[in-house]
């Protein structure tokens, strides 16, 4: 089971106050009552205070998307990471398991980690995340992934915008114009997955942009490996970057001398930037869809499924088809 699995209607509607806070009372907790909503969409977070301690995060698994050997997967990645002291936040072995069920829901138990979103904008900040990066992948690429999903063309485009035509999520002026669009699309990804030739797949964070990044006076650490996955290293590198293109091969070429420093890099991934991104935007939409039924993301997200949406959503694919044919950034 993927993330490609649509979710059921108000897969959450059974997680109240006392189911939450029994789940973390049952694994030798003693909470207090006092609990928060933190920010996801994907799963359930929450701060769970405790009577004696420090609050803990408990993360409840969407039900439906991964399968325990997925998730179990995901968090012996963590604790692979965090003994070779790198900074990632794992989950708690309890009983030796860190996976746990309770009133039909999948939960794990976090230590609580706070920080701030980085802005990345300084030179010593650019080289700390490459190192940081860099560090991760040379365990990633010690061992293979046997349960979690790669990050393929298959996936991330071609079901993807298979989704959103088949299930009329496009208004009819821009479904026509959207076909032939991620059609041609999809070719000039595959052509750049050929340019770039015999590129390694490595295990990955899978979603490293710098709203997933927390940084404290320690430098910078995660707190979630929800998405990580099969890919390319550059997968990992490329979402850091913003601006105009100059800014961009600056970011990049302090990211990437911080990285070498530990791992080193083929720049023949860079044949995969702009093709990376035109697989998110048309991932990220069908991602929006497939869970348009859970109540929390029209509540979060009403500027989806609009006509202008759509309309803005195809002109941003189209100057990708010229993105892709301009030449690399320069390191």
């Amino acid at each position: 089971m993927t993330d490609q699995a649509p979710p059921t209607t108000a897969v959450y509607a059974g997680l109240t106050p006392d189911v939450l806070l029994s789940a973390v009372d049952r694994c030798g907790f003693q909470t207090s009552g006092r609990f928060l909503a933190l920010n996801s969409y994907e799963n359930r977070v929450y701060q769970i205070g405790l009577d004696d301690g420090d609050p803990l995060i408990a993360k409840f698994y969407r039900p439906g998307r991964w399968s325990d050997d997925a998730i179990l997967e995901e968090h012996a990645f963590a604790l692979e990471l965090a003994a070779q002291e790198i900074p990632v936040v794992p989950p708690l072995v309890i009983g030796e398991i860190t996976l746990h069920r309770h009133a039909g829901y999948r939960y794990a138990l976090y230590a609580r980690q706070g920080g701030h979103w980085p802005e990345l904008n300084h030179r010593e900040e650019r080289l700390w995340m490459g190192r940081f990066i860099a560090r991760i992948h040379a365990v990633g690429a010690s061992r293979s992934f046997k349960h979690r999903p790669t990050l393929d063309i298959g996936s991330f485009g071609y079901q993807s915008s298979s989704f959103l035509l088949e299930h009329g999520f496009l208004p009819a002026h821009t479904a026509t114009a959207y076909r032939t669009l991620t059609k041609d699309l999809l070719q000039q990804v595959e052509t750049c997955f050929r340019n770039a030739g015999n590129v390694a797949a490595i295990r990955l964070h899978g979603d490293c942009h710098p709203g997933n990044i927390l940084w404290t006076e320690q430098g910078p650490h995660f707190v979630d490996l929800d998405d990580c996955r099969t890919g390319p290293a550059i997968q990992d590198l490329w979402m850091l970057l913003s601006g105009e293109r100059h800014d961009m091969q600056l970011q990049l070429s302090e990211i990437l001398e911080g990285y070498r420093q530990f791992y080193e890099f083929n720049y023949r991934e860079l044949q995969l930037v702009e093709a990376l991104r035109t697989l998110r935007m048309i991932h990220y939409s069908a991602w929006l869809a497939r869970r348009w039924e859970d109540p929390a993301f029209p509540l979060a997200f009403p500027w989806f499924n609009t006509a202008r949406y759509w309309e803005d959503h195809i002109l941003a694919l189209r100057e990708q088809a010229s993105l892709m044919n301009e030449p690399l950034l320069e390191v």
